[in-house]
């Protein structure tokens, strides 16, 4: 009986980690894959191809989760449907969330538990002949953006460093789908954008050079996206968060390795996606995941960075005294934290 009984067991553990692409069951055996909504930050462009990678490869599966993928609209509209539960994981950009949390607002019930990017790409885009060229040019004219998107709402700060009287910079809404449309068709001066969005535009608007105004030039501490999730999710579930947020972080780097493969599973999953637009994204975006301090692991987020984070924004008069970083991060779900 002891030897069948332990035969039994062999076989159950090998049909664990069999892998015939069943959705059915983990890679733990019999369990069924918990079935989770993954926003992404911003539609569905280059820079967010790395999910589709993560579930094309399998990894979300063999973590033990069937992932549907869905376009996000910015980190205020993320941070929402996180909290609300509509999504379990979605990544924002972290200065976003600061200001959410530490705003007028107080927005809770939600944590951060990898970081995506390093370093912030937060930009103003513009087109070359649209009278943009320095931070001061900015001054009388139309910005369009999400009303959501960290970008705008780090606007104030970014302007107060960059010597801009952001009172005399008009922003009107937009959407992720339609942004670069609007920049392309001079329907604005400007869009708030990701600096990675630089390939995108440019075929857009038909081989104009695009002209960007990084955030980073004057913001050097600030992280750029950080994925997260529901607060009491986390506190219930930190071995489930940190297999999901391994499996992301595994389809990131294959995707900044990779680009070219990265833009085909992107065009696959999205048919009206440019696989060559996304995978020049995916090249400039690697600089920013792959930190140019060395040691520094893929998915790492420092407390000491995240609270000179917070004093720029406390400085800038856009959030008020008293957060911390780990009201809005669980370091200790943080890969190799």
């Amino acid at each position: 009986m002891l030897v069948a009984a332990a035969l039994a067991t062999t076989l159950a553990a090998a049909a664990g980690c069999s892998d015939d692409g069943d959705d059915n069951g983990a890679s733990g055996g019999t369990q069924t894959l918990e079935k989770v909504i993954y926003l992404t930050s911003f539609g569905t462009f280059g820079r967010d191809s790395y999910a589709y990678v993560a579930k094309e490869k399998g990894y979300f599966r063999d973590a033990g989760f069937d992932v549907e993928i869905k376009p996000g609209a910015g980190s205020g509209e993320g941070i929402k449907q996180i909290v609300a539960g509509s999504a379990q994981f979605t990544p924002i950009d972290l200065t976003g969330g600061l200001l959410a949390a530490g705003g007028p607002g107080k927005a809770t019930g939600f944590t951060a538990v990898g970081a995506i990017q390093q370093r912030t790409m937060a930009a103003i885009m513009s087109l070359d002949g649209y009278g943009i060229n320095s931070p001061k040019d900015l001054e009388g004219k139309t910005l369009a953006d999400t009303p959501g998107s960290v970008v705008r709402n780090l606007f104030p700060t970014y302007a107060k460093l960059a010597n801009v009287d952001a009172s005399k910079v008009k922003f009107v809404n937009g959407n992720p789908q339609t942004l670069f449309g609007t920049l392309a068709g001079h329907k604005v001066d400007g869009i708030g954008q990701f600096v990675v969005g630089k390939p995108t535009i440019e075929t857009i608007a038909k081989g104009k050079t695009a002209v960007l105004l990084p955030y980073s030039d004057y913001l050097q501490d600030l992280y750029g996206n950080v994925l997260i999730t529901n607060s009491t999710y986390a506190k219930e579930n930190p071995e489930k968060v940190k297999k999901f947020t391994g499996a992301l972080l595994k389809g990131l780097e294959d995707a900044i390795t990779n680009p070219d493969e990265a833009g085909n599973v992107l065009k696959k999953n999205v048919p009206t996606a440019d696989p060559k637009s996304a995978a020049a994204e995916l090249t400039l975006m690697a600089p920013f995941v792959r930190s140019e301090a060395s040691g520094v692991p893929v998915g790492a987020l420092d407390s000491q960075r995240v609270a000179r984070s917070i004093a720029i924004l406390q400085g800038s008069g856009q959030i008020q005294a008293g957060l911390t970083p780990e009201q809005i991060i669980s370091f200790d779900l943080v890969p190799n934290a």
